[in-house]
């Protein structure tokens, strides 16, 4: 029955009793002349008070809890002066703070695919989710590590996202800046860690720059090593073999996994690296296990989400990269 029909029911029935006990002078409000009518109607106010004032209060308290929940910020975002006036934004999130004589670490992480994520106010990508980097972020913060998201510039924030800026000389300055300006904040070590077509801007910036600018070290992981000269945009033909290679000097970590099916990224290939550099301290790392996504060996396969991205293996994938950042073998 609605509840509306129930405390009309009760009123009827209160009502009959009542005016049958205020006659025979047995309610106290009877007794003081007080009319039947208002005491009626001082109890069902108290009764929907009661009632709407708990509904009121639970209502605000929802509210109240809704707008006290601060909202989850994933970095400082930091945008900094880069090529032709253009603008460079990425999304920080500082080391924690580490015993002496240990220096801290930030890792300018440079997703795959466009390298647009669309950083949004918070530092949060909206773009490139599933990038294995991107995922691993809480990760790497985990191990002690800083983080810097790098998004793609404000003259490349399109479908193509870099595209062949990838592996630019300016593009190399632009991440230098970046890089310069990680140290000044944090006054410690910048390692680039580079992933599937990011692979391209790690090794352009890690081949190209010195001094202050230069990263302390680079880390590709699912790097691109095979292009396509038939693809209509030119682009699509690079590969990290296009870069100067040989000028590399940092310590270089490369890893990628058995099943990965990517066609740019075959795991064979990685050798061909580190034969061409000169780094002070080089590894590379055949990652196996995992779901083992079957599928076929083209570009359908070159997603974060699969054994291209080292899905299910992020922990595994971030502990051997700390432990080689670190001085160790991954």
């Amino acid at each position: 029955m609605p509840v509306y029909r129930v405390l009309y029911s009760a009123r009827k029935s209160f009502r009959c009793d009542w005016a049958r006990r205020a006659w025979r002078g047995s309610l106290p409000g009877a007794r003081f002349g007080v009319p039947i009518r208002v005491l009626f109607g001082m109890l069902f106010g108290m009764l929907f008070s009661a009632l709407f004032g708990a509904l009121f209060e639970s209502s605000g308290a929802i509210a109240q809890e809704q707008a006290g929940t601060p909202e989850r910020r994933c970095g400082e975002v930091i945008a900094i002066e880069t090529h032709a006036g253009t603008t460079t934004r990425y999304a920080f999130v500082a080391p924690p703070p580490t015993p002496a004589p240990a220096e801290p670490i930030t890792l300018l992480l440079l997703a795959g695919g466009p390298g647009y994520v669309d950083l949004d106010a918070l530092g949060c990508a909206r773009a490139l989710k599933g990038n294995s980097l991107v995922r691993a972020i809480p990760l790497f913060g985990a191990q002690g590590f800083g983080t810097a998201l790098v998004d793609a510039p404000s003259d490349h924030a399109g479908d193509d996202g870099l595209a062949g800026f990838r592996i630019m000389p300016a593009h190399a300055q632009d991440l230098g800046r970046v890089i310069a300006d990680l140290r000044t904040r944090t006054k410690g070590a910048v390692w680039l860690v580079g992933t599937s077509r990011g692979s391209l801007s790690a090794a352009n910036a890690a081949a190209r720059l010195s001094g202050p600018a230069a990263a302390d070290g680079v880390v590709l992981t699912s790097a691109l090593m095979s292009g396509d000269n038939s693809a209509r945009k030119r682009w699509v033909a690079q590969s990290v073999f296009d870069l100067p290679l040989e000028d590399i000097k940092q310590p270089l970590l490369v890893v990628g996994h058995s099943a990965d099916r990517c066609i740019r990224s075959p795991p064979t290939l990685m050798g061909q690296i580190v034969a061409r550099t000169q780094g002070v301290r080089e590894q590379v790392i055949t990652v196996s296990g995992g779901p083992g996504l079957d599928g076929p060996i083209d570009t359908s396969a070159c997603e974060g989400r699969s054994a291209h991205g080292f899905i299910g293996q992020e922990a595994e994938l971030v502990a051997g990269i700390a432990r080689f950042v670190r001085g160790g073998r991954y």
